[in-house]
């Protein structure tokens, strides 16, 4: 076996951190090369780009996720993480490409459904939750310390060594993808070895959403993660740009913010997820995290000081414990060899979200002419004390963050979709039914059973 010892969660989890780590320098100069790229309707454009990107990711998903249950996961997380952090080093050497590299670099940023495929790999279904509360926490520690870094030496030394060191944690992470990551998939759990045919209904998004509605349960969790990650996705593009030019927070404190709020997140992912799994269950769980997202999202619409914005980060980071709990009841009932096509599915979603959130931030901060003018004058003391905005109009002062209160309908929509998302009786499920079944649960690169029509359900016992 190729890497380190045995598959485990930590390779999973040394790639997601030194990923996100490397893109979490980039915090502060992202910004500045930002507003100098596009001067005017930086909001709109950052929307924009985002979009394209989300929207890429959208369309490969699928396909990336069936490759993986084919030929292994290794070979695809050694090709998300280098199409993913490729853009890097162009921020120094051309802005335009850069941009334009990080929107195409969308077809191949769905790490995320790659990994959560190699923890179902590894992992049994009562470790689940655990082990994707490890992964998302993960994420989250990456954002603690790097921004604060990225912010310390671009004050220091220049954007230049912060691109550098970006470009660095990039190539460690390509190299110990190589080196240490072991594969996850065994070969008598691949339905062929490699050249085997992918079909267009696995490689067609749309395909595999509208495969999503022959099991209601799917349906209704897709849903779910839809109407909750889309102001999400819109917040994360933009709300870093929004604390700087609008709240008045300067580069060390967006740092410092970053920082508490993923401090406070890797907590509630690992500590607070596990104990509300036990306690309330899977599906509680969820409801309480959209919970969370409502009110965090309100606090950003309407707060208007920077004390408003660190409660509601606080907040928001209780909201964190939302998709790791959507990923666990997902995984914990899905047959091991259709873990790639399942989070492949959610991760389209979520790509989806990606493209469609940023953008519709961007129009809504567009609308309400919400606007950068110079960054320079963020660092004032004067302008820290009242919204900076060009062309201010009655709405935008009563409501300053108008996209977050749009984003906070839109969660309060999916909260009242999870309500209808039926409880799984995972007792009822046993070791022999997952491998000695034959109809029922068709593998996705092999012929449907004569008369199933290709309609089983994704998820075991959705019906319970």
């Amino acid at each position: 076996r190729q890497g380190i010892g045995e598959p485990s969660v930590y390779h999973a989890v040394v790639v997601i951190f030194l990923e996100f780590f490397a893109w979490g320098l980039l915090t502060t100069p992202m910004l500045t090369v930002l507003h100098q790229t596009f001067p005017q309707h930086t909001f709109l454009m950052n929307g924009l780009i985002h979009g394209v990107k989300g929207l890429l990711s959208f369309l490969s998903a699928p396909l990336i996720g069936a490759l993986s249950d084919v030929w292994g996961r290794k070979s695809f997380l050694l090709l998300t993480v280098f199409f993913t952090c490729a853009p890097i080093p162009l921020m120094k050497i051309s802005p335009w490409w850069y941009f334009a590299v990080i929107s195409m670099s969308g077809v191949f940023a769905v790490t995320f459904s790659v990994i959560f495929a190699y923890v179902a790999d590894i992992t049994q279904e009562h470790e689940r939750s655990t082990a994707y509360g490890l992964v998302s926490a993960t994420f989250a520690a990456s954002l603690v310390t790097s921004p604060a870094i990225g912010a310390y030496l671009s004050q220091a030394y220049g954007d230049t060594l912060v691109v550098v060191l970006a470009s660095g944690v990039a190539l460690l992470d390509i190299g110990f993808i190589l080196l240490a990551v072991p594969e996850s998939l065994p070969e008598e759990m691949r339905p062929v070895s490699w050249g085997a045919p992918i079909s267009w209904e696995q490689a067609d998004p749309f395909a595999s959403l509208r495969k999503v509605g022959q099991d209601s349960t799917v349906l209704l969790i897709c849903i779910t993660v839809f109407l909750s990650y889309l102001p999400e996705a819109g917040q994360y593009s933009s709300f870093f740009l929004y604390l700087r030019q609008v709240i008045g927070f300067s580069s060390e404190t967006v740092a410092a913010f970053i920082g508490v709020v993923g401090i406070l997140s890797i907590l509630a992912q690992t500590f607070v997820l596990g104990i509300l799994m036990r306690s309330i269950g899977n599906k509680n769980t969820i409801l309480l995290g959209l919970g969370f997202q409502i009110l965090q999202l309100a606090w950003y619409g309407f707060g208007s000081q920077p004390w408003m914005m660190w409660a509601a980060g606080a907040v928001a980071a209780m909201s964190s414990i939302t998709f790791p709990a959507i990923s666990a009841m997902v995984s914990r009932n899905t047959d091991p060899d259709q873990q790639g096509v399942v989070q492949g599915m959610i991760t389209g979603i979520r790509g989806l979200c990606n493209g469609l959130g940023p953008a519709l931030y961007g129009f809504v901060f567009y609308l309400f002419h919400v606007e950068l003018n110079e960054m320079a004058e963020v660092e004032t003391l004067g302008k820290a004390s009242k919204p900076n905005m060009a062309n201010p109009t009655d709405e935008s002062s009563i409501i300053p963050g108008p996209p977050f209160l749009f984003g906070a309908c839109s969660v309060l929509l999916s909260l009242l979709v999870a309500l209808f998302i039926p409880e799984h009786n995972l007792a009822l499920r046993s070791g022999s039914h997952k491998k000695h079944s034959t109809g029922a649960q068709a593998h996705p690169h092999s012929p449907p059973a004569g008369g199933s029509d290709g309609k089983e359900p994704l998820l075991e016992d959705s019906s319970v």
